[in-house]
């Protein structure tokens, strides 16, 4: 099947914001269009937050990126899904997946992949704010 949809959106480690070393690899293989929003939960695990889909009128607070070079997409998304943790060994579950969402920008919408959580979220408390780096931010203060 030929890819059509060539932007990611990203409210994690991913993000400008966060200053992992992943986000050095984003920065090589996509552009930053700009803030971005996208139906979703935030989970507060305990230790840190994850993203899970909605259709509910909540949303999780992000980036929306465009791949520079589309030849390079399948490569760039494949080393995604590596360091989200898609490709595990055999017997290993995996806690993501990625599907194509609508984004919210600037007053339009826009398709994009975006990886969610698939463990066992029950009993966690919705983050009001959907935003992972608002949250980090107050757990360093509290």
């Amino acid at each position: 099947m030929k890819q059509t949809t060539f932007k990611i959106f990203v409210y994690g480690s991913l993000r400008s914001g966060f200053q992992s070393p992943a986000y050095n690899y984003i920065s090589k293989y996509f552009t930053l269009v700009g803030n971005a929003t996208a139906k979703g939960l935030l989970l507060d695990m305990g230790d840190y937050p994850v993203a899970i889909p909605t259709n509910e009128d909540k949303f999780i607070v992000g980036e929306l990126y465009n791949i520079t070079n589309i030849e390079a997409f399948d490569f760039a998304i494949a080393q995604l899904d590596d360091y989200e943790g898609l490709n595990t060994e055999e017997g290993e579950a995996s806690f993501y997946k990625r599907s194509v969402e609508e984004i919210y920008i600037n007053n339009t919408t826009e398709k994009a992949w975006v990886y969610w959580f698939t463990g066992n979220v029950a009993n966690k408390q919705i983050v009001d704010s959907g935003d992972v780096l608002a949250y980090i931010e107050n757990k360093k203060n509290n």
